[in-house]
């Protein structure tokens, strides 16, 4: 018996057709696999290389700021000669404005990708304000020494740099944190010595026209008027005006007023209530509100410049501290510059003291002998502890009853700067005033602009980054 078997050719085609169309189908989405993963290499490779030629970029800016702050030569290379760093390289350009600005412009490269920054340095000499406690002594007094001491816990402090037109003397536990530099000697401390720091002309800012408020010509148009909450009878003003935040020769203070030469005016705000708190801290103050701030009446007096042809006291009988405020807790950035003296008797404080602002300067009268001096202290009762204020007297600063107990610690954050010399008399037998200055160096570095702020000539320059951003190639 024969067995025939028989194939169906059709059949045998059909599958050849179908393992034809898979493989074709598997070999495409290989291909299409293959391309996905390398087009995702290279996007990540391209991205990668972006943010390295970034940092390729800052790194070559830094180092032109650092040249340019330094006093070197700035040496950025050119397009056809960049400058190796890390995987890539860098070129760019410096240019002195004249303006006392300079521009810088780096391009970074990092294989293919290329960005670039752009920097503006803004020249800033140096100022009243450039150190924590600093006595200029122009009038060259060879004797003039500038004493720290105390023991233990009334040791001074001075957390900042120092400098005297004379000499240094450091005793006891004092600690001087910072430069110190002196014209004279240096003894219990080390520092710098033969240093000749110059100081501004205060003459040449010419305040008497260059003043935002004229305070004793806006008294002009005062009411003598009674106030039993802040003391006494006083000139007084509107609260829109915006020298109402003095009042004029309060007559419940004579005792103080009667040995100045000049008219008086108190810092002290009578359309807000007084505070008669004992507590060191800025919600304990009376409030001291500046015009048109804060939903407060009258025009925006803020960032300006108050001259005073007279006397300033921070001293008030029944306040212990006064605070610069405002309901929206806007910063405040006032400068009041004095032809007289100032007296600081009470605490002064921001309400907002990461951007708020007090710069006090007591500039001499030619026909007053004793002017242009800054005295710390209470007359009668030593309450004075804390003061956030940069100050700067054209003659000296002074003490006035720091023996008593309430003045035992007196603590500035800010600044103290003598264009003469700072002769506060800190020792009373066994007793040690200690004083600590702790310097604020916003207006140094560019953080805080207040107005009318002199300048010296011949001192350091500082240069500041006014503006940082990317730029594409020309």
């Amino acid at each position: 018996m024969k067995l025939i078997i028989t194939r169906d050719r059709r059949k045998h085609g059909g599958a050849l057709l179908i393992a034809l169309i898979a493989t074709m189908v598997c070999a495409g989405m290989a291909a299409a696999l293959m391309s996905v993963s390398s087009s995702t290499q290279k996007e990540h490779r391209s991205t990668t290389e972006n943010m390295q030629a970034l940092y390729v970029a800052e790194a070559g800016l830094n180092s032109a700021i650092d040249a340019v702050r330094s006093g070197t030569p700035v040496d950025l290379g050119d397009a056809a000669n960049p400058i190796a760093f890390s995987n890539g390289s860098y070129w760019g350009t410096s240019i002195d404005n004249g303006d006392d600005t300079f521009t810088l412009t780096v391009w970074g490269t990092s294989q293919r990708e290329v960005r670039g920054l752009e920097a503006v340095l803004v020249q800033q000499g140096e100022d009243i304000y450039s150190s924590a406690l600093f006595a200029g002594n122009t009038s060259g007094d060879p004797a003039y020494t500038m004493k720290f001491g105390g023991n233990g816990s009334q040791g001074d402090a001075v957390n900042g740099n120092v400098y005297s037109g004379g000499n240094i003397l450091r005793t006891g536990s004092a600690a001087l944190n910072g430069e110190v530099r002196a014209t004279g000697t240096l003894s219990g401390v080390t520092g710098e010595a033969g240093v000749n720091q110059p100081v501004p002309d205060l003459a040449g800012m010419n305040y008497p026209v260059n003043n935002n408020i004229n305070v004793a010509a806006q008294f002009a148009s005062a009411t003598y008027k009674n106030n039993s909450s802040y003391g006494g009878k006083a000139w007084q003003l509107p609260e829109s005006n915006p020298a109402h935040i003095f009042r004029k020769n309060p007559n419940d203070r004579s005792a103080n007023t009667g040995s100045t030469v000049k008219d008086d005016y108190f810092l002290e705000d009578v359309y807000e209530p007084i505070s008669t708190s004992n507590a060191i801290t800025p919600s304990a103050g009376a409030h001291i509100t500046i015009a048109g701030v804060g939903g407060e009446p009258g025009s925006n007096a803020n960032e300006m410049l108050y001259y005073i042809d007279g006397n300033l006291w921070v001293h008030n009988t029944k306040a212990f501290s006064f605070t610069l405020w405002n309901s929206s807790n806007t910063p405040i950035k006032v400068t009041f510059v004095v032809r007289g003296n100032i007296y600081i008797s009470d605490n002064i404080f921001y309400q907002n003291a990461g951007q708020s602002g007090l710069a006090l300067i007591a500039m001499k009268d030619s026909s007053v002998s004793d002017s242009g001096n800054i005295y710390f202290g209470d007359p009668t009762f030593g309450t004075l502890e804390y003061m956030d204020a940069f100050m700067y007297a054209e003659n000296n600063f002074l003490d006035t009853n720091l023996s008593a107990t309430g003045s035992a610690r007196v603590t500035v954050h800010g600044n103290m700067t003598a264009g003469n010399q700072v002769k506060i008399n800190r020792d009373f037998g066994s007793q040690h005033s200690k004083l600590t200055v702790n310097f604020d160096a916003r207006i140094w570095d560019g953080d805080l602009s207040l107005p009318g702020i002199p300048r010296v000539t011949g001192g350091e320059t500082n240069f500041l980054v006014a503006s940082w951003r990317e730029v594409s190639l020309p």
